[in-house]
This record gives C-alpha cells, sequence and structure tokens, in this order.
C-alpha cells in the first residue's frame, strides 16, 4: 500500500544569497550622501530614481548583466551575399540594460540638457555619479560606452565648430533608443598606446573641408557607435604637434557605412558584454574637432572625463563586493557564530569599507572639482591633479576589494553563477585603459611640476578640513605630521625628477584627499561614521606603521563603522 505523500520541510540555504537587494537601501552611505552633494530641491526629486535604480541594480538589472556577460556580442563581418557590413549583433540582455541606461535614466545626457528624469535643467555632476556609482554595480560594461558618450558631448561642446555642435549634440544626448547615437573614442594603435605620439593613422584635408582617414586603430571600445572621437596625424610634424582630433561617424550622409572596417572583436578577461575590436579605416570621412595639430590637447579634456568615470567604475565595483561581504557575513553562521560577528571579518570588512568609500568620496570632490573648472568658479589646477589621482589609486585598491569579497563568500565566490568572479574580472580593466598605472602617476607628477597643482590641492585639503568634522586630537599630531610629509615628498619627487617616487606620492596624496573629504562629509546629517573611516586613512594608509607592533583595540572603530550591519 503506497503511502501518502507529506511536503519535506526545507531550511534555508546555507549559501546566503543578496540577489533582489536593493542596493540604494542596503547601502548606509549612498542617501545621505546624495543628500550632502546635491542641492536639497534636486535631491529630494532624484531620491524615488535612486531608489527604482538601486531595485533594478540588485535584481533585474543584475540577471540581465549576468546574462549580457556569458554572451558577449559576435561580429558579422560579411552579409551572406558577400558585402561588408561590420555588423555588431548584441545579446537582447545587453540591448536592454542600454535601453535603461540610455533612455530611461539618460546617464550620458543629464549633463548636458534638460529634461532628463522629469528635471527641467542640465543636472550637476554629483548627480550623474550618485546614479552611475548604483548602476555600475549591476553592469560595469556598459558603463564605458555610457562614459564615452558623455564624454564625447562635453569635448564636442568644448572645441567643436557649432554647425557640427548643433546637428551632432542631438542625436548623442538624446534618449529616444531608436535615434541616439553613442559615442566612441578610436585613440590605441599597435605602436601608440600610452606614448601617443607615435600615432601612425593619417588624415588628409579635402576641398570640401572635410578629411579622410587611413589606418589601423588597435582597441576601440563600442566599436560601431554612431561617433566616435579618433586620433590621427595632420601634419607633416612629428610627435604630438603633428596629431590632430576627428569627429568619425558611422553613416555618411546618404545613409551608407562609412568608409572602415571592424577586423575582429577581442576575447576580452572582463567587460565581455561590451563590444572592443580593430578597426582599419580606409579613407573614412571625418570632421576635424578644435584646432589643427592640437589633437592631443583637446583628447586629453576627454580623457580626464574618462579617467574620473574609471574611478566612478572602481568605486561603484568596490561598493557592491562590500555590499555583498556584509550580506554574506550577516547571514553565513560558522563555529556557532554569525561571520560579522567574528572580530578578524569585522577588521576584513572595515578595510574593505574604507577603500571602496575613499573612493567613492575622491569621485564626488573630482567631480566638482571639474565642474567648477568649467564653469570658471574653481582652480582648474585642482582637477588636474584629482582627475589622475582616483584613476590610480581607486582602480589598483578595486582588485584588491573584489578579491576580498570573492574570499568572503568562500569557494562559491570562486563559481560564475555568482557575481564576484565578474567583479573581479572586470576590476582589471580600470588600471589600464585611459593609462597605465604608471603612466597616471606619472601624471600626477606631471602636474605638480607643471601646473603648480600640488598648492591648490593643499588648499583645497585644508578647507575640507575646516569644514568637517575635527580630528579627535589624539590624532591631531599625527595627522598634522602625515599631511606635512605626504607634500614634502610629492613635492621633492616632482622638483628633483624622481619618478621612481611617483606611485608612492600619488599614493598619499589620494589618501590625503579621501580623508579630508571623508571628515567633511561626515558633518552631514546620518553620515557620522565617515570620520571614523578618515582615521582609518590617517591610521593605516596615511603614517607609517612599526609592523611588531601591537596596535591598540579597534573594535570599537569597526562596530561603530559596521553599526548598520551588526
Amino acid at each position: 500500500m503506497d503511502t501518502p505523500a507529506h511536503p519535506v520541510a526545507t531550511a534555508a540555504p546555507p549559501i546566503p544569497d543578496a540577489r533582489g537587494l536593493n542596493l540604494f537601501r542596503a547601502d548606509p552611505y549612498a542617501a545621505p550622501l546624495a543628500q550632502r552633494y546635491l542641492p536639497p530641491a534636486l535631491h529630494a526629486h532624484l531620491l524615488p530614481h535612486l531608489d527604482r535604480l538601486g531595485a533594478l541594480a540588485g535584481g533585474h538589472m543584475d540577471e540581465l548583466a549576468a546574462t549580457a556577460d556569458k554572451h558577449p556580442p559576435t561580429l558579422s563581418v560579411r552579409s551572406r551575399a558577400g558585402a561588408d557590413e561590420s555588423r555588431l549583433d548584441k545579446h537582447p540582455a545587453y540591448v536592454e540594460l542600454e535601453r535603461l541606461a540610455y533612455s530611461e535614466f539618460g546617464l550620458a545626457a543629464l549633463s548636458h540638457r534638460g529634461g532628463v528624469l522629469g528635471w527641467p535643467e542640465p543636472m550637476p555632476a554629483a548627480a550623474k555619479y550618485a546614479l552611475s556609482h548604483l548602476f555600475v554595480q549591476a553592469e560595469f560594461g556598459l558603463c564605458c560606452p555610457v562614459s564615452m558618450t558623455d564624454s564625447l558631448a562635453r569635448t564636442l561642446r568644448k572645441f567643436g565648430d557649432p554647425a557640427l555642435v548643433e546637428r551632432v549634440l542631438p542625436q548623442v544626448t538624446s534618449q529616444d533608443f531608436d535615434t541616439l547615437r553613442q559615442g566612441a573614442m578610436f585613440m590605441t594603435e599597435q605602436g601608440a598606446g600610452s606614448d601617443v605620439s607615435a600615432t601612425e593613422v593619417t588624415a588628409a584635408r579635402q576641398d570640401d573641408g572635410s578629411w579622410r582617414i587611413h589606418g589601423d586603430k588597435w582597441f576601440c571600445s563600442n566599436p560601431d557607435a554612431g561617433f566616435a572621437m579618433v586620433l590621427a596625424r595632420s601634419e607633416s610634424e612629428p610627435g604630438l604637434k603633428g596629431v590632430s582630433l576627428f569627429l568619425l561617424p558611422r553613416e555618411l550622409a546618404d545613409g551608407s557605412h562609412n568608409h572602415y572596417r571592424i577586423l575582429r572583436l577581442k576575447d576580452k578577461l572582463g567587460t565581455r558584454s561590451m563590444a572592443s575590436g580593430e578597426i582599419r579605416l580606409e579613407g573614412a570621412v571625418a570632421w576635424l574637432v578644435g584646432e589643427r595639430g592640437k589633437g592631443f590637447k583637446h583628447m586629453a579634456d576627454m580623457i580626464n572625463n574618462s579617467r574620473l568615470s574609471n574611478g566612478m567604475r572602481a568605486a561603484g565595483l568596490m561598493r557592491r563586493a562590500v555590499t555583498e561581504a556584509v550580506y554574506v557575513s550577516q547571514h553565513r553562521r560558522a563555529f556557532g557564530k554569525r561571520l560579522i560577528d567574528m572580530p578578524l571579518m569585522q577588521r576584513q570588512l572595515v578595510k574593505m569599507t574604507v577603500w571602496a568609500e575613499q573612493a567613492r568620496s575622491v569621485m564626488f570632490q573630482t567631480a566638482r572639482a571639474l565642474a567648477d573648472a568649467d564653469q570658471g568658479r574653481g582652480d582648474p589646477a585642482l582637477a588636474r591633479i584629482l582627475t589622475p589621482l582616483i584613476k590610480f589609486r581607486a582602480c589598483r585598491d578595486a582588485r584588491k576589494v573584489t578579491g576580498d569579497g570573492m574570499e568572503v563568500r568562500g569557494g562559491c565566490g570562486y563559481i560564475e553563477e555568482w557575481t564576484e568572479p565578474r567583479l573581479v574580472r572586470d576590476a582589471h580593466l580600470g588600471s589600464i585603459w585611459e593609462g597605465t598605472s604608471n603612466i597616471v602617476a606619472l601624471d600626477v607628477l606631471r602636474a605638480i611640476k607643471k601646473e603648480g597643482s600640488l598648492p591648490a590641492l593643499q588648499r583645497h585639503v585644508d578647507q575640507l578640513l575646516a569644514e568637517g568634522v575635527p580630528c579627535p586630537p589624539a590624532l591631531a599630531a599625527m595627522q598634522a605630521d602625515a599631511l606635512r610629509q605626504t607634500y614634502a615628498l610629492a613635492e621633492r619627487a616632482a622638483r628633483e625628477g624622481r619618478d621612481e617616487l611617483a606611485r608612492q606620492a600619488a599614493s598619499l596624496l589620494y589618501h590625503a584627499v579621501s580623508m579630508a573629504a571623508l571628515r567633511w562629509e561626515a558633518a552631514g546629517a546620518g553620515l557620522a561614521s565617515r570620520a571614523l573611516l578618515a582615521d582609518q586613512v590617517l591610521q593605516h594608509r596615511l603614517a607609517p606603521r612599526d609592523p611588531y607592533a601591537i596596535p591598540t583595540d579597534e573594535s570599537a572603530a569597526c562596530r561603530g563603522i559596521l553599526q548598520d550591519a551588526l
């Protein structure tokens, strides 16, 4: 006789799964930092949009991103009838992410025109980066094309012929997905990576005022973009003086494809959802942007914006890694305890949080400095040094923090079904694109030596400290001495041409700025624990440490930083 079936009680799975978590609400700093950096009316207007994006990023977008990562775009070189077509086929999951980024949230448009998300004016940079920092926690690869589209619009507005701006800008800032033309930048050649002066692609002027470009570009992300900024040699002079900046359209006036081909796509470690390829320019039609022979100077403006975007993306990756690690440690038990109740785990989570929040603070500070410089309110020398600083340090820190997040999850963190492997793979991108770590560290010294950026940075740090929560008296002497030695080392390295000290100097300056920014932020509502993060930066990243010393008990500071998670 058969026995009746009875439902079997199932226990909660032992592997904590944060899928579906609202990443905006799960981040204790997201809402109060938005309030600290945004005008009150805009902050109130954006809160529901940030909340909606947080829900999407932790749920639907996270699923789309995982699918797009496993199904990279493919290239069709020729049609079945034998015609050249250079067509990219993108997975529907990636296309849906594009729609969310460009159309629903207008991430590439909101700095350039009003009407995005119902706000009547262009939004300040802090709004763009608050939204993008949240978006990238779900999908990293797409944020590269979004950044390039935004940066192309910025550079075109600054240097382009007014008639060209009037014709192209509405296309790259459109929220209509069918009429939108995305942006890209084609710079790298096989022999001209960081050394742009070695550019060999050539441009020849035509009688109608347009230019024809010939040659190969070796690494072109978003290669089927509607418009791309291209560096090419237009003058007979060698080096940077002979290089100009051009705007390359994908389609010609008659609707036919411009005279260039995508030769192949790159098989990349990370950012697999987004296409990067090699392009052969075969007399492609383009328009000059800015002055002849000033191409690198004009492109540097676009690169600065892209470097900040790299830092933002690194900060977002780290924040996602921290959120996942905190969730796992809250819901996983071992040896009869929750992981988050164990002192060593608390220290690891705090260390990850410090690095992630340093990056977010410098992101907001750099965005503000760039906006102030653009509008004539601030010192351009400050923005000039902050952009390589965040690119250098935040992008390197992201590789460590995402790796630590993988370790917190344990063996499952090494399995591609989970978020951590994608975070680790994507994190390695930032240290390479728009200048490797050595290049950007040397650029920090260049900004000090040639553009006098160090005094501007010192004044900014002083102002932040004066307006922020004061340093605890017990640490005041340590802070003053650390800042003094930081500035002295950076100044000497630049003055004496000590290039081998560039990374050391850049790291110290980054820590100094982030510490001051954290203290300034701590004066805002709901941000008191940022002062504890600043103390950690001072004690563990700025001040010298004896490797044999037994440190004082920091359990109270750890609990203060993790108070919302404990």
